[in-house]
């Protein structure tokens, strides 16, 4: 089969202005909820998109770890590609693929870093394999192979034993959104999509042609 032969037909929900909530982050955790409890494979990977400062944009898949009215959290090593992007351009844009549930959500706002008690809490909170892991890791930078990583782990691990502390370089990030966009795929590609944009009184609810 060529690769432009494979379709697929959209027709499991629909997505409406009346039935939907006036909040985008009400909508959101509706949809989050939805598809966790649908037992959707990793529900809470999203990718994030930055810029840098040569205009290039660039890609990867992360977790989200927390959300609320101020805004959709997730951490990293702040020295890693994305966090020297965000350092100079501190936009990004977000998106969530549940395609058993045949539903994207995108959302776009500025990024700031979450409070140190925060990244602090959050940090104490994973496993110890990992914590160690955000020490042995330079991430995004070129290294000569697997073999500095365990060895940077034994170093770590030893060092620190059950009680590594936060390293100063990784921490949280929090996308403040000023625009989301729910898509729900329909039937003859005829999707829905209603863009939800921040305004002074709240939020504007438009629906976009597919």
């Amino acid at each position: 089969m060529k690769i432009a032969d494979i379709r697929k037909s959209y027709e499991r929900a629909e997505l409406n202005e009346h039935a939907s909530h006036a909040d985008p982050m009400l909508q959101f955790d509706q949809w989050l909820n939805e598809a966790i409890k649908g037992e959707i494979p990793e529900p809470n990977a999203m990718t994030v998109a930055t810029v840098g400062s040569d205009l290039r944009p660039s890609t990867r898949v992360v977790l989200i770890k927390g959300y609320d009215e101020r805004g959709i959290v997730w951490y990293t090593n702040y020295d890693s590609r994305k966090g020297r992007e965000l350092a100079g351009n501190p936009f990004a844009a977000l998106q969530f693929h549940w395609v058993e549930l045949e539903r994207v959500v995108r959302i776009e706002g500025r990024v700031e870093r979450v409070s140190a008690e925060e990244s602090d809490a959050y940090f104490h909170s994973r496993p110890l394999d990992s914590r160690i892991g955000a020490w042995a890791s330079p991430q995004s930078q070129v290294i000569p192979g697997r073999t500095l990583l365990v060895t940077n782990a034994a170093k770590y691990g030893a060092q620190f034993l059950l009680n590594p502390p936060r390293p100063p370089h990784w921490g949280g990030f929090r996308l403040v959104p000023d625009c989301w966009e729910f898509w729900q795929g329909r039937k003859s590609r005829l999707h829905d999509r209603l863009r939800y944009t921040q305004q002074a009184d709240g939020w504007l609810r438009e629906r976009l042609a597919p």
